[in-house]
Formats: C-alpha cells, structure tokens, sequence
C-alpha cells in the first residue's frame, strides 16, 4: 500500500540556535556596578586609599563589554548580502560572566581536545586556611611554591601506591586556580585535574604505558594532608612568610607583610573572613538568610576528604578513560567564572542578595550586602596581572619530554600553521573564528552561518571608538 504525497513527511535536522547579541546593559550585575562604581571609588577616595590600576581598568572595560558605543564587528552574508554588529568584549579574568562563559567553555575543550588523554582522570580539590587565602592573594610567587609542593606530594602518593619509586613513575596534573567561594567572597583554593595513574618510564623492550591506580581511602586522604600542611608549613616559615605556633605545629599565625597603602589587601582579608568591607557596618559579619538545617543530613564524600591543620582534600571525582563528555563537564565546573548573574538579585530595601549554589551546613542559603560591599566583593576577585591561573605539571608540562606522547594534540612536536582564509588578516582570524567556535560549541550558535540564508557570513570591518 502506498503512502500519498501528502502522507509523507521529511525528517528535518533541528536548526541551529540562532545568535542573539548579548545585552549587558540590561542584567542586573551590570546596572549595580554602573551605579555603585563611582560611589565606591569616591568613597575610597574620602578615606584617602587608591586602588592598583589593574582594578580600575577591570571594572571600566566591563562597562564597555558588549556595547556598539564602544566598539564592533561588521559581518555579512555573502549570499544575501545580510549584516549585523558583534560588539567586542572586554576579555577581563575578574567577575565579567559574559567573558567568563566564554573562557569556560574555551579551557574545557582546550584541555579535553588536546591536552588530557584518554586515561581515566581524578579530581584533587585542597583547601587551604584563612592567613594562607590572604597570602596566596597578595603574593603569587607564594602561591605558586606552595602549589609545587603539592603537585609533588600528590604525585609521589600516586607512585608508591602504583608499586614504583618516583624516578620510575610519571604523573601530570593541570591545575585551575579558583579565587572565589559560593558566597562571593576571596577563597583561593587548587582544582587538580590528576591522572588516575602513572605512566611508567620505557625500557628497550616496551613504550610509555599507563597503569591506574585505586582511589585513595579516608586514612590515605588525611595522611597526605598531613604531608602537605606539614611541608607548606615549614616553607612558608623559611620564606619569613609565616610564624609557627609553639602550641600549634602548622599554622597558627601569620607573619605577611603587606604595603598600607593598598586598600586592595584591606577589602582581601574582609572577603575572605565574610566580613563588611565598607560603610557603617565595616567589620561585622555579612547578613545571611537561613533555613532550618536538615538534621539527617550527612555529606556523602565524608570518606574522600582529608582534613589537618585548616587544610582540605578532597578527591570523590574521577572520570573514566572513555567518559569524555563528563570530562568535559567537569573542566567547565572547575573553569566557570566567579559570578552567576542568574543567583543575583536585589531586596526590597535595595540591598543584593546572592544565592548560594549549594546551602550551608547550618542552613544558609543566601548572603545579603549593601551595595558598597558588594563593589568590594568584586574588587577581591580580580586577579593580578600576569598571574596564570591555569599551570601545567608533570607530562603535561611545557618541557616534558613525553607530553606529545600523552597529549591528543602531539604537544610538543612542531605543528604547521594554520592556513588562514582569503583577505583576512591573522588578527581577524584567531579572535573570530575561536569565538565563533566557542558559540558553537556550547550553544549551538553558529555565528559563522547567516540565519536568513543560511549562507557563509564574513568579516568586512571593524570599529574601535
């Protein structure tokens, strides 16, 4: 029996989102620091404190993000000859979500296309106590030492446990520096993408092979938690950046010196305590909204998190060999940016309220700041220039001899350059075409194929004002 014309019905593919310029002047976050900017720097001005320039130029270029004023790209169709404007961004690291979306997604399928192999991966999340998150803010060369020993602590747990001295055994990790907590306050604490093994050193007979090891136990976890408050702990003291208790072993108080004349470090050690930062209240404790906490609840990673001295270690995480797409989900969980503009809110009485993504132990769910010190909250996030937030350990290293043996990509071994198109410039091709695949990527927006069309969209001009 056959089907009439009017019976049959073709199989479409599902189109492609279509790109909708972002707005920034109509989200909420933008309005309150288009708002209370000025009032804060005049504030600080009365008390006679200055902010780095780092800062102030963070906070000037966000208010340009996204806006045709301050500059687009031109793009037309070739085929029907349809154009729109791509306003530019501000490409900043601090609390911008539009471009923090955007670095999300583009680190996430960096480290999965062409960095992380396809050997099952673990997540090593640690903690680290109040003086150290204030340390760690105001000296990154701190921070980067006592983040190589960890690396090596980790590492050399990963080689005895596989049965191998740590000569015989390679490991990597990448580690993505976070600075921001749930409630929007200073926390700098270590995502370490491991691997779930080691590599073994080749012999004349076999290549680089690759052996897993067992996640480790509660006893494992507090062990090396241990080791590693007990070997920052005595680094930081022959630095003559801590002073260790007599009554204490690790760390107990700090000796940091830290320049008067940056107000940045007074609005650091009030984040990071959850403290008021500005205006009458400056010094308390911030406001929260709480519920009754459940009384039956219990934390279901209690067995794969270690604690000692203020020092946390978690590592309930894994991904395994063959589960990309959750490997790729958990890059952008580690890389996502600081503020959720979806979370923000303002109250009645014209104070913020920011919802916590998780609620705490003793039932918080929201934290609520004025205005002033929600700007400070802000300030507190922004990292310092030239400050990398993202390093490369092990076989993942720049100057590992086997990373083009591990990597996806061949890292290391010397690539071609990619050709580029007719009539466009290298500028116009490395930031166009990675954003346009960023967009495509995560959101299904090709911002490479006209919506009216569906014919190829090119770049034929730009404006800066």
């Amino acid at each position: 029996m056959g089907l009439h014309s009017h019976q049959v019905r073709k199989i479409r593919p599902k189109p492609a989102a279509v790109y909708v310029r972002h707005r920034p002047e109509t989200t909420l976050l933008y309005q309150i620091v288009q708002e209370y900017w000025p009032e804060f720097q005049a504030e600080l001005t009365r008390q006679g404190r200055y902010l780095p320039a780092y800062i102030t130029k963070e906070f000037d270029e966000y208010l340009k993000c996204g806006r045709l004023e301050h500059g687009f790209l031109r793009v037309r169709c070739e085929s029907c000859r349809d154009e729109r404007l791509v306003a530019f961004s501000c490409k900043r690291r601090g609390f911008c979500p539009s471009c923090g979306a955007r670095r999300m997604a583009d680190s996430a399928a960096l480290l999965v296309d062409e960095i992380l192999p396809y050997q099952p991966m673990r997540q090593w999340v640690l903690s680290v106590p109040f003086p150290l998150r204030f340390l760690f803010a105001s000296n990154p060369k701190a921070m980067t030492g006592a983040l190589g020993i960890v690396y090596r602590a980790i590492s050399t747990h990963l080689a005895h446990k596989a049965g191998f001295a740590k000569p015989m055994a390679q490991t990597g990790a990448v580690t993505l520096i976070q600075r921001f907590g749930g409630a929007l306050n200073l926390n700098i604490h270590f995502h370490m993408l491991f691997l779930d093994g080691v590599y073994i050193e080749p012999t004349q007979s076999i290549k680089v092979r690759f052996r897993r090891v067992k996640a480790p136990t509660g006893d494992e976890l507090n062990q090396l938690t241990h080791t590693i408050a007990h070997r920052v702990g005595r680094y930081l003291e022959r630095k003559g950046l801590l002073e260790l208790d007599t009554g204490n072993s690790y760390l107990s108080a700090q000796a940091v010196e830290t320049p008067d004349d940056d107000p940045s470090h007074h609005l650091f050690g009030h984040s990071i305590t959850y403290r008021i930062a500005v205006g009458p209240q400056q010094g308390r404790k911030l406001f929260t909204l709480q519920t009754l906490p459940d009384c039956e609840s219990h934390n279901p990673f209690s067995n794969s998190v270690g604690e000692a001295a203020g020092f946390s270690l978690h590592a309930g995480v894994a991904t395994r060999a063959h589960e990309r797409d959750k490997l790729e989900r958990l890059c952008r969980y580690i890389a996502r940016p600081a503020v959720s503009a979806k979370r923000l809110s303002m109250t009645r009485n014209g104070q913020v309220r920011y919802e916590l993504k998780t609620p705490w132990r003793n039932g918080t769910t929201h934290v609520i700041f004025e205005p002033l010190d929600f700007i400070s909250r802000l300030v507190a996030l922004i990292p310092k220039p030239r400050v990398n937030l993202t390093r490369f350990h092990g076989v993942f290293a720049p100057n590992s001899k086997h990373r083009a043996e591990v990597t996806p990509a061949k890292r290391g071994k010397v690539k071609q350059p990619r050709s580029l198109d007719k009539d466009q410039t290298p500028a116009e091709f490395q930031s166009a075409m990675t954003w346009a695949k960023r967009l495509k990527r995560v959101f299904g927006i090709d911002i490479e194929t006209c919506n009216a069309c569906g014919g190829d969209v090119k770049i034929i001009g730009r404006s800066v004002l």
